[in-house]
C-alpha cells in the first residue's frame, strides 16, 4: 500500500515485525526487541492505516453529509406488538384467501360428483402426465398423450408449466384406464375452470391439486411428469402428509405386533413393512405407541412404557429402527397385547388432563414424549376423543379375547380395531374378521409385500367416516416441507412451503350415510412469500421475523438450515422439518417465549442472545426484544425480534422526488433485488424488472399500476440524496491514484439501511481480486431477503468513527489463513475488508484492499488490536 511505501527504509522490518506478532507461538524472535519500541510501532502503523482507509472510503465526507441534514431527520421510534400485530394481519389476509381458493375447489368438486352418474364402460381420454407430447414410431401421438403446450413460467420456478390447463399423474401400480379412474378423472374435469379462475382473482397462487381416493391426481397448472431412473412413478398423493391430515382427525393409535414363532420368515418381513407403512400416514397432531407379544407383552420402546408419544418424525423414525429389530420366537397371547392397548388409550386423557402441554425429553436418547397438542385437540372434541384405533397384525388369533372388549370397547365402541391378518393361510381369518368387524374397524389379508401399501390405506377412509358423515369442511396446515417427490426429476427449487388442504365427501343421498371421501383439495403456499410481509428495512440491522407451529417446531427461522451438500447436489436433511424452537432460540432456557406462542398468546419478553456470524466464526453479543402473536385461522405464530439499538428506531428523511430522482439514475448506485420496493412478480410485464427499475418507473409514472411500498422508497430517494457526493469523491481519488505509490487499494463502497449500495473501483474490473464480492455469488456481502450484508452487521456493533477489519479467504474451507510462501511471484487471494460507520445513524462503509505488499514473502497483517478478537486468528 501507499502508505507502508512512503515511510522510508524501516518501513520493511515494521511491517515484518508486526506480522510475527500475530504467528503462532513456536516462532521465537531471533532478537529481544523492547515493549516500548514495539508498542511506537503499533501506534504508527494503526495511524497510517487509520489515516488511509479514512481517505480512500470518504467516511468524513458522509459523516458530514449526514450532519447537514440532521435538522430535516425525523426519528420514529418502533412499536414492536404493533408491527408484529400488523404482519400478523396482513399474512392472515394471505392465506385467507389461499383458503377460499381451496373452498371454491371443494365446492366445484362435490357438485361435480353429484351431477356425475358413474357408468363401468366409460371411454374418455385425458391428460396422462406422462405421456403428453409423447409420439410413436410413426410420430403420432400416444394414447392419452395429446399435445400439451408447455411454457417456462417464472412463477413456477421457471418450470414448464399449462397455465390454460390441469392435467393427470398416476402412480405406476395404477391402472390408468380403470373405470374408477376414468370417472374420477371426468368427473373432476370440473375443476379445471376453477383452476384459473382463482390464478386470475389471486396470482401469487402457486401449485393447486385435486388428490383423488383412487389414486389419481389432478394437478394445475399442468406439467410433464418423468420417471425415476428406474423407470417407476412412485408419487402417490394418498401418501403425502397434506393428503393424510385432511383426510382424517387426530388419531391415538396403538399397533399390535404378533412376534411368536408362526411369524418367522417373509410373515415377519411383510409384518415389519405394514409396520413402517401405517407409522407413514402419522403427522404431527398423531400419537402413537408400538406393542409387540409372544408369550409376553411389551412396549418396543421401554421408555414409552404405558403411554403414546407424539408421531413426529424423529419419534416415527425411532420406531422404524426397533421394528426393524424385533425378532419372532415363542407363542402368542394376543388377549395380553390388547388389553394392555385398551388401558393405554384409556387412560391417555386423563394423563394428558394432568399434563402441562409443553415439550418435553424422555431419558431415552432425548426423545421427544410430550403431548403438546394434547389439550388443544381434546377441548375440541377433536383427537383422542374422535378417532382412537388399535391396529392388530398377526397371522393368527385362537384364543378368547371377546371378554376383553366386554370389559374396556363394548358396547359404545370407542376404540376402532383394525385387523391385518398376514400370509397366505386362511384357517383364522374368521377369528381375525370378527375382531375388526365387531369394533367398527376394518380386515384385511396382506399375503405380498405389494399388498401392503393398498390395504394400510384403507384405514384411513374408515376414519375419515365420521367426518364425511357429519359433513365437517375441517381446513388443515401442514408443517413445513420440501416436496422434493412432487416434482423429482425437475428443476424444482427446494423451497419450504406449507400446504393448505381440505376433504371433498359425496353429497349424493343414497351414499352420504356410508361416508364416501372422494379425495383432498390443496394449494402450496411458499413460507418465503408469507415473509415478504415482514420486510427487513423494518426490522433493522439484526432483526428478524420466524413462524413455528402450535407444536412448537419452526416452519421458518433464519436459523433454520434445512439443506446439505451431497456433492454438488443440495438435499433437505432428514429432519428438516422437526426442529424445535428451542433448538434455535436456545437462549429461551425456560421455554417461556416456546410455550407462549404455542399457546397462540400476543406478548413481548427480551433475552440477552449470542448471534454467530461469519459461518461461526464470529459472534455478536445482542440485546433481543421478542414480539409474538398468532395468525388467526391457522395452527401458526409469528415473532419478531428487534435488536436494541438498531431496531428500536427508524429515520425518516424529507426528499423531493425530482431531487431523490436524479441521484438514483447515478451508474454507482443499486438496491437489494431480493427486497420488495415495488410487487414485481404478478404481473408478466413486471417480472423482468430489477427492483431500482421498477422503483424508476414507479417514481416516474411510467408504470402506474405498480405496487411500491412507499415509505421504503421514501428512505432510499433520502439516502441517494445524502449519499450522492460520494461518487464524485470516490472517482476524483481513482483519477489522481498514483499506481506507483497508492497500488493495492481496489474499491470503495457504502450501504444504508433501505438497502440501497454505492461502490467505486479503483482499479479496472479485471484487476479485482475478489470478483464474487458483492455479488450474488457471495450471499454474506449484499442485502438479501434474509440478511444484512456481514460487513454492516459487524461495522454496526463498532463505536461511530471506528474501522472494523476483517480477512476474506479464497481456499477450498472458506477459513481464513495466513500465507508465507511465494510461487513464482503470485500470492494467494486473501482480502482484508475494513468497514466503519457514522453517526447520526449506522451507515457502514468498507474499503478493499489487496494483500499488503513488503520486499518479502507476502504476509497478511491485522490491525493489533484485532489480534486474538477473532475466534480465527491466533493470539497476540
Amino acid at each position: 500500500m501507499a502508505g507502508a511505501r512512503t515511510m522510508g527504509p524501516g518501513a520493511v522490518p515494521w511491517m515484518m515485525m508486526l506480522c510475527l506478532l500475530c504467528i503462532p507461538p513456536c516462532a521465537r524472535a531471533q532478537t529481544k526487541i523492547p515493549l516500548e519500541t514495539v508498542k511506537s510501532w503499533a501506534d504508527a502503523f494503526g495511524g497510517e492505516l487509520y489515516s488511509i482507509v479514512t481517505k480512500y472510503s470518504g467516511s468524513l465526507l458522509l459523516q458530514k453529509k449526514y450532519k447537514d441534514v440532521e435538522p430535516t431527520l425525523k426519528i420514529k421510534e418502533v412499536d414492536g406488538l404493533e408491527l408484529v400485530k400488523k404482519f400478523s394481519e396482513q399474512m392472515e389476509s394471505m392465506l385467507r384467501r389461499k383458503v377460499e381458493a381451496v373452498e371454491r375447489l371443494v365446492e366445484a368438486a362435490e357438485d361435480a360428483d353429484l351431477n356425475h352418474e358413474y357408468n363401468s364402460s366409460l371411454e374418455f381420454d385425458y391428460y396422462n402426465s406422462l405421456l403428453i407430447n409423447d409420439k410413436d414410431e410413426n410420430d403420432n401421438y400416444v394414447e392419452l398423450g395429446d399435445e400439451f403446450i408447455l411454457e417456462p413460467n417464472e412463477h413456477f420456478n421457471n418450470l414448464l408449466v399449462n397455465t390454460t390447463y390441469s392435467d393427470i399423474q398416476l402412480p405406476t401400480n395404477v391402472y390408468n384406464k380403470d373405470p374408477a379412474i376414468l370417472n374420477g378423472v371426468y368427473m373432476s374435469e370440473a375443476l379445471n375452470p376453477i383452476f384459473v379462475d382463482n390464478f386470475e382473482r389471486d396470482p401469487t397462487l402457486t401449485w393447486q391439486y385435486f388428490g383423488s381416493s383412487t389414486g389419481f391426481f389432478r394437478l394445475y397448472p399442468g406439467i410433464k411428469w418423468l420417471p425415476d431412473e428406474n423407470g417407476v412413478i412412485s408419487f402417490d398423493c394418498r401418501n403425502r402428509g397434506w393428503y393424510i391430515q385432511a383426510a382424517t382427525s387426530p388419531k391415538d393409535i396403538v399397533i399390535i405386533v404378533d412376534v411368536s414363532g408362526s411369524m418367522k420368515g417373509l410373515r415377519m418381513t411383510i409384518a415389519k413393512h405394514t409396520i413402517v407403512t401405517i407409522l407413514d400416514t402419522l403427522g404431527e397432531n398423531d400419537f402413537v405407541n408400538i406393542i409387540a407379544y409372544n408369550d409376553y407383552v411389551h412396549f418396543i420402546e421401554p421408555c414409552f412404557k404405558g403411554i403414546l408419544v407424539q408421531a413426529d418424525r424423529d419419534n416415527r423414525e425411532h420406531f422404524k429402527q426397533l421394528v426393524d429389530e424385533l425378532q419372532a420366537k415363542g407363542v402368542g397371547t394376543v388377549s395380553k397385547a390388547l388389553t394392555e392397548s385398551f388401558k393405554i388409550l384409556r387412560e391417555d386423557l386423563a394423563h394428558c388432563e394432568k399434563t402441562e402441554c409443553s415439550s418435553s425429553k424422555t431419558a431415552c436418547d432425548g426423545i421427544s414424549s410430550a403431548l403438546p397438542l394434547c389439550l388443544q385437540f381434546r377441548d375440541a372434541g377433536q383427537g383422542g376423543l374422535c378417532n382412537q384405533a388399535i391396529m392388530l397384525i398377526t397371522d393368527g388369533a385362537v384364543e378368547d379375547y371377546e371378554a376383553v372388549f366386554e370389559k374396556y370397547n363394548w358396547p359404545d365402541r370407542k376404540v376402532r380395531v383394525f385387523t391385518y391378518l398376514i400370509g397366505r393361510e386362511v384357517t383364522f381369518a374368521p377369528n381375525v374378521k370378527w375382531i375388526a368387524c365387531n369394533n367398527k374397524g376394518y380386515y384385511t389379508q396382506i399375503s405380498t409385500l405389494a399388498d401392503v401399501q393398498e390395504n394400510v390405506m384403507e384405514y384411513l377412509h374408515v376414519l375419515s367416516r365420521p367426518m364425511v358423515i357429519n359433513h365437517d369442511h375441517d381446513i388443515i396446515w401442514t408443517e413445513a416441507y420440501m416436496d422434493s417427490a412432487l416434482f423429482a426429476s425437475q428443476a424444482q427449487s427446494l423451497l419450504l412451503m406449507t400446504t393448505v388442504a381440505m376433504p371433498v365427501f359425496s353429497k349424493k343421498n343414497e351414499t352420504r350415510s356410508h361416508g364416501i371421501l372422494l379425495g383432498v383439495v390443496g394449494s402450496d403456499v411458499p413460507l418465503r412469500e408469507l415473509l415478504k410481509l415482514a420486510p427487513r428495512y423494518k426490522l433493522g440491522v439484526h432483526g428478524y421475523a420466524f413462524l413455528n407451529t402450535n407444536n412448537g417446531y419452526i416452519l421458518s427461522h433464519p436459523d433454520l438450515r434445512p439443506l446439505y451438500k451431497e456433492g454438488k447436489k443440495l438435499k433437505p436433511k432428514p429432519n428438516y422439518n422437526s426442529v424445535d424452537l428451542s433448538e434455535v432460540e436456545w437462549e429461551d432456557q425456560d421455554e417461556i417465549l416456546r410455550s407462549a406462542m404455542i399457546n397462540g398468546e400476543t406478548g413481548y419478553l427480551s433475552m440477552d442472545v449470542k448471534v454467530p456470524v461469519d459461518k461461526g466464526k464470529r459472534v455478536l453479543f445482542l440485546t433481543n426484544d421478542y414480539f409474538f402473536t398468532d395468525i388467526s385461522g391457522t395452527p401458526f405464530s409469528l415473532g419478531v425480534v428487534l435488536s436494541r439499538g438498531h431496531g428500536e428506531y427508524i429515520l425518516l428523511g424529507n426528499t423531493s422526488v425530482e431531487e431523490g430522482l436524479h441521484d438514483l439514475l447515478q451508474p454507482d448506485l443499486s438496491l437489494a433485488n431480493e427486497w420488495i420496493y415495488c410487487i414485481t412478480d404478478i404481473d408478466p410485464d413486471h417480472r423482468k424488472l430489477s427492483q431500482l427499475e421498477a422503483v424508476i418507473r414507479f417514481l416516474t409514472g411510467e408504470e402506474p399500476d405498480l405496487e411500491c411500498d412507499e415509505e421504503l422508497v421514501q428512505e432510499v430517494l433520502f439516502d441517494a440524496v445524502v449519499t450522492a457526493p460520494m461518487e464524485a469523491y470516490w472517482t476524483t481519488l481513482a483519477l489522481n491514484m498514483s499506481l506507483d505509490t497508492e497500488a493495492g487499494i481496489e474499491m470503495a463502497f457504502l450501504g444504508t439501511r433501505a438497502g440501497l449500495m454505492r461502490s467505486a473501483l479503483y482499479v479496472g474490473s479485471e484487476k479485482i481480486s475478489n470478483k464474487k464480492f458483492l455479488t450474488q455469488k457471495d450471499k454474506e456481502s449484499i442485502f438479501t431477503m434474509d440478511h444484512f450484508p456481514l460487513w454492516y452487521r459487524r461495522a454496526a456493533e463498532h463505536p461511530p468513527g471506528s474501522f472494523i477489519y476483517s480477512i476474506v479467504s479464497e481456499d477450498d474451507s472458506g477459513n481464513p489463513s495466513l500465507n508465507t510462501e511465494q510461487r513464482e511471484g503470485k500470492r494467494k487471494k486473501s482480502l482484508p475488508h475494513l468497514a466503519s460507520h457514522t453517526e447520526p445513524i449506522p451507515i457502514p462503509l468498507s474499503l478493499l484492499p489487496t494483500e499488503w505488499e513488503v520486499l518479502r514473502p507476502p504476509l497478511l497483517v491485522l490491525p493489533l488490536h484485532q489480534c486474538g478478537a477473532e475466534r480465527s486468528w491466533p493470539r497476540c
